[in-house]
């Protein structure tokens, strides 16, 4: 399914049919797409959305971020990933619950062919455009 172009996130560039590719969900996925446009909730920004589909209308769920949230949440999800592994990081997450680390080491563990996938990509992509 592709992301509507008429309701008020303006879709710049997007992933289409991303039910078909959504890790573990990928073939019963409600989210349809993602998309890098015009924010709905300012016109002068842009932001990332993850367009959800009930199978009869786009949903209210749908989620739409500021980009530097979303790139937040990358960060906090692989220093999460280093911290339950024991690994130090240099922008130390506060750890709510010390005890619970072992579950996000369990999820990565059992989830780790979709998320290893999809980090492996997000490392490419950032050597790709060469930060410095």
């Amino acid at each position: 399914m592709n992301s509507p172009k008429h309701l008020k996130h303006k879709p710049i560039i997007s992933v289409n049919d991303y039910d078909k590719i959504d890790g573990k969900y990928a073939g019963h996925s409600d989210a349809k797409a993602l998309s890098i446009g015009i924010a709905q909730y300012d016109e002068d920004e842009i932001s990332a959305k993850i367009w959800r589909h009930t199978g009869k209308k786009w949903s209210r769920q749908s989620e739409e971020m500021p980009l530097h949230r979303v790139l937040d949440l990358a960060e906090l999800i692989v220093n999460s990933l280093a911290v339950a592994k024991g690994i130090s990081v240099s922008s130390n997450p506060s750890v709510s619950n010390n005890g619970d680390l072992n579950l996000i080491r369990g999820y990565y563990d059992e989830n780790e062919i979709y998320l290893k996938k999809r980090l492996k990509g997000l490392k490419d992509a950032l050597d790709g455009i060469n930060l410095k």
